[in-house]
């Protein structure tokens, strides 16, 4: 919300990022929206997944700690070997 913040931005480097990556966010977040969490979905050129949790803010190993962990586990149960 500060005013140095609005011209921050790290879209350029998003191309880079090859590697699996998950996207956690609260449908409430007061400082993020679902327009950034799609940016980075589609610059990226790893797989994606993208958790978008209702009832939850800016903090989602705070709000939602539970869906937040199993979302997390889930991911990295995606990854491993089989």
């Amino acid at each position: 919300m500060r005013p140095e913040f609005r011209a921050w931005n790290i879209e350029e480097y998003l191309d880079r990022v090859a590697v699996p990556t998950l996207l956690i966010q609260g449908n409430d977040d007061q400082y993020g929206t679902r327009a950034q969490v799609d940016a980075i979905a589609t610059r990226v050129s790893g797989p994606v997944e993208l958790v978008m949790l209702d009832a939850c803010g800016h903090s989602p190993h705070v709000d939602r700690e539970q869906a937040t962990v199993e979302a997390i586990g889930k991911f990295l149960n995606d990854l491993a070997p089989k």
